[in-house]
């Protein structure tokens, strides 16, 4: 993770946009997730204005400014020119008075360090020791040019920046002094902590701290302390295009001036530097410089009115400074730019040619060099992967194509049957199960273009159609082979064609009718079965009546030849005078 530039995840996936845009491919494309890679990062934020989700945040150090303040320490502000734009400030009286009550002992203008370096440059420009002339006060520009454009850095001013010269300047007379910067500028934080720099925040930092603390500069009046008796400062031009060129009272001869701007163009011309002689080059990697940086508070009109607005503020100190030789700055602004070196490794032909391969990419014509996943060339790309910056499978030609062969894959070997037919109902394509069961021959590609009814009236296409929805018919009789299957009908809106999924349930429905005529067969045999145990009954109970009647006849028989000549008999067949019987 970089240590001022971070991405939520969260908000990031598989977008690529920053990987394109970065000019030095200092992002890492992790489990489809971008992060900064800082030792190859230049932090000139252009990844910050172009996410779409707005997904990269510059890491904060406010809490630090608020713990210097609160410590009651002696704190400097220097104060980037820029404000004039962002904070809609034309006067920098208001802002000092501002920054006084939230407990800044000192605020100034950077533009003091500014003077400073335009008055070194002028120095060195006069000897005309140096072939051409890069500036050195971006320091985003001068990163580039250490790691990237070796061949560039002798060109590149060996002096500080306006904001290290500054505080160098407020640190002349009082060692103790913390120092804040507060621009529009992300690589102003690395280069903070390499210059011994408190802490970095941004305008809109800024303007979150006067919410805090209940300070509204529309209503803090003018502090006149005589400030216009001072030399007038043509630096507070730096924020603009040309800011620095226009910062000369009288621009050194034997050079041609030039501003460049962009970091494309200014690729383009450290690329070309050594067809280049005597060309003073005016470096600022934000088109149309600093009042367009990355953490700038954007305003109705944009960057014309914003340069407008420096325009009027130099104009202004023009108009009512004294024009006098800049003062002496009293240190020493001198700054060698050391060479940088990322920690990648170059990426030997065998392993270039390795991911190359594992890409579909087997001949030089398959190299599209497309840039969808963010690297110029299909070989930039496979070195990224060797050196662990970027997944393989962000080349999206690739993927595309992959994906596209395994639904192919998929629909052609399916068993299930699939066709997909267009509005006219005519056959767009169709796998071979789908032909089985239709009981069409030939290839796939022989049927595409035959209308559906050559197999079936396509009356459950046409109700997708025309109603927008997913139909389905459980039970579809293919006359052609004697089948019987279950179809869905889908409507593909984007593409306006029809999914039709096939199945063929012919077991199942011959099974059910073999279950139906079990079922009916037992039913009918259970039917004569019943019928005969009642005619079995019937004749029993015939049998058993006759029986019965016989039995009783005979008995009643019995029972009155036991009971002739005995007198009557009792209820239980005993004589009524059962004592005078004889036994």
């Amino acid at each position: 993770m970089s240590e001022y530039l971070e991405f939520k995840t969260v908000q990031c996936k598989d977008c690529y946009r920053c990987l394109r845009e970065c000019p030095v491919k200092a992002i890492n494309i992790k489990d489809h997730h971008a992060q900064i890679i800082e030792e190859h990062c230049i932090l000139c934020g252009h990844c910050t204005q172009v996410c779409p989700q707005h997904a990269k945040i510059e890491h904060s150090e406010l809490p630090v400014v608020r713990e210097l303040l609160k410590n009651n320490a002696r704190v400097g502000a220097t104060v980037a020119p820029s404000f004039i734009s962002s904070l809609g400030q034309e006067d920098f009286s208001i802002l000092r008075i501002a920054l006084a009550k939230l407990g800044f002992s000192v605020a100034e203008e950077t533009a003091v360090g500014a003077q400073a370096v335009t008055e070194e440059y002028k120095r060195l420009l006069s000897q005309g020791e140096m072939r051409n002339f890069i500036t050195s006060a971006c320091p985003a520009a001068c990163r580039l040019i250490q790691m990237y454009y070796p061949k560039a850095l002798p060109y590149l001013a060996p002096v500080d920046s306006p904001m290290v010269a500054h505080a160098k300047m407020l640190r002349r007379n009082d060692p103790d002094l913390k120092l804040v910067f507060i621009g529009p500028c992300i690589a102003k934080k690395r280069e903070a902590d390499e210059h011994a720099i408190d802490a970095v925040i941004t305008f809109e930092e800024l303007l979150q701290l006067f919410e805090e603390n209940g300070i509204d500069l529309s209503t803090i009046n003018r502090l006149t302390v005589g400030d216009e008796a001072t030399v007038a400062n043509r630096a507070k031009a730096y924020p603009a295009t040309q800011g620095i060129i226009r910062s000369f009272d009288i621009l050194p001869k034997g050079y041609r001036y030039m501003s460049v701007d962009g970091v494309d163009r200014i690729a383009d011309v450290l690329e070309n530097i050594e067809s280049m002689d005597h060309v003073f080059i005016e470096m600022n990697v934000c088109p149309g410089g600093c009042i367009n940086g990355p953490c700038s508070i954007a305003h109705e009109g944009g960057m014309i009115k914003a340069e407008a607005d420096i325009d009027r503020y130099v104009e202004h100190e023009l108009a009512t400074r004294k024009h006098l030789p800049a003062p002496d700055s009293g240190v020493e602004l001198a700054y060698a730019h050391p060479r940088l070196r990322a920690q990648s490794r170059p990426a030997t032909e065998k392993e270039i040619e390795d991911v190359l391969h594992r890409t579909g990419k087997m001949t030089k014509a398959d190299e599209l060099d497309c840039g969808a996943c963010g690297y110029r060339t299909c070989r930039e790309k496979a070195w990224a992967v060797v050196n662990g910056y970027a997944d393989i499978d962000i080349c999206l030609p690739y993927m595309r194509k992959r994906a596209e062969s395994l639904a192919v894959d998929i629909v052609r070997n399916s068993p299930e049957g699939v066709m997909i037919v267009d509005p006219d109902m005519n056959i767009v394509d169709i796998n071979a199960s789908a032909m089985k069961m239709l009981g069409l021959t030939g290839t796939p590609d022989s049927v595409v273009g035959r209308p559906v009814s050559d197999c079936f009236q396509p009356i459950d296409f046409y109700n997708a159609y025309s109603k927008k929805q997913r139909v389905e018919n459980p039970r579809l009789h293919i006359n052609s082979t004697d089948k019987y299957l279950s179809l869905t009908v889908s409507l593909l809106s984007e593409q306006n064609l029809l999914f039709g999924l096939m199945k063929d349930i012919s077991e199942m429905v011959n099974y059910d009718k073999k279950l139906e005529k079990v079922r009916m067969d037992t039913v009918t045999t259970t039917d004569d079965l019943i019928m005969k145990q009642m005619r079995v009954a019937q004749e029993i109970a015939s049998l058993l009546g006759e029986t019965t009647a016989e039995t009783k006849v005979a008995l009643l028989k019995l029972k009155k030849t036991l009971t002739d000549g005995q007198g009557d008999l009792g209820v239980d067949g005993r004589p009524t005078d059962w004592k005078t019987a004889k036994l």
